[in-house]
């Protein structure tokens, strides 16, 4: 299916669950939600510097944001429960929880937090997958204009999203690990066939193991 936003078109497997919940999502790019909510009706949880990218933060203005200062424990802390009282009140919220884009072919480690959150508050948790089919369409570029530049100046963008099964846990750690398994063999799944980016060099720009051990220490 064709938006118009940006000539972006979306290929969608699956659908939303038909009760609030948290979905999780990999990372690819800045225009990850632009494919996502058409799709689903949720609340972002994103961090502050969103805020100032433009063009993106005028779409968070309109699907309603929840911004985090990832450096700010007590901000996570209050975006946290915030996400817990708005699933709680009957809406989804979507969450980023490798905490940053990724352009390897597997997902950065995911964040614990909302998952224990999810599990304490008996809340279901629905994962999610997104793939873009072009190399330029991956967060390469440090600076925001120039990889905006680089995604948009093709003529098309295209995309897929897929939406995974309802998972249930009180022990949030299973929730996490369920979640980041599903995503993964999703991604692969997608890729094949379609995909026209070299993973093999990508993941040998910054290895795994250092990613694991920079993420093992952040909730």
């Amino acid at each position: 299916m064709g938006k118009p936003i940006l000539n972006l078109s979306v290929s969608v497997e699956g659908s939303c669950a038909n009760e609030p919940a948290l979905y999780v999502c990999n990372h690819r790019s800045f225009a990850d939600p632009l494919a996502i909510l058409p799709y689903l009706d949720a609340y972002v949880i994103a961090k502050a510097e969103v805020a100032s990218y433009p063009v993106i933060n005028k779409g968070a203005e309109l699907t309603g944001v929840l911004y985090v200062k990832r450096e700010d424990s007590q901000s996570r802390n209050e975006v946290r429960n915030l996400m817990v009282k708005t699933i709680q009140s009957g809406y989804n919220v979507l969450v980023f929880p490798e905490g940053t884009v990724s352009f390897h072919s597997y997902t950065m480690p995911f964040r614990a937090g909302s998952f224990i959150e999810a599990a304490k508050a008996g809340i279901p948790v629905v994962p999610m997958a997104i793939e873009f089919k072009d190399k330029r369409d991956l967060w390469l570029v440090p600076n925001f204009i120039s990889q905006y530049l680089a995604s948009y100046a093709k003529w098309k963008t295209e995309a897929k999203v897929a939406f995974g099964p309802i998972l249930r846990d009180s022990d949030g750690e299973k929730l996490r690990a369920a979640a980041e398994a599903w995503s993964n063999a999703k991604m692969k799944e997608m890729r094949e066939g379609w995909s026209n980016v070299d993973f093999a060099e990508l993941d040998q720009k910054q290895p795994y193991s250092q990613a694991l051990q920079k993420k093992a220490t952040e909730v």
